[in-house]
């Protein structure tokens, strides 16, 4: 708790340093981040998933995937 104040009255010194424009951007902004909706992170989670768009067929991909292999033979000695 003691840091976050710290963090604060640091903020506010800047802040007085501001002429008035400056400080009603800056409450028009942080007003705004606060009413922003935030996505939940299960939202943020699902949010990576989702069907690939391509105008390539499956079969197309698919074959671009296996003829992408490299195989070497490694003779490995245990």
């Amino acid at each position: 708790m003691v840091v976050k104040n710290k963090i604060i009255d640091d903020y506010l010194e800047l802040i007085l340093n501001l002429d008035q424009r400056a400080k009603i951007e800056l409450i028009s902004r942080i007003s705004s981040s606060i009413l922003e909706k935030k996505d939940t992170k299960q939202e943020q989670l699902l949010s990576c998933f989702g069907a690939l768009i391509s105008e390539q067929s499956a079969d197309e991909i698919i074959e671009s995937i296996y003829s992408a292999r490299n195989f070497t033979d490694k003779n490995i000695e245990l």
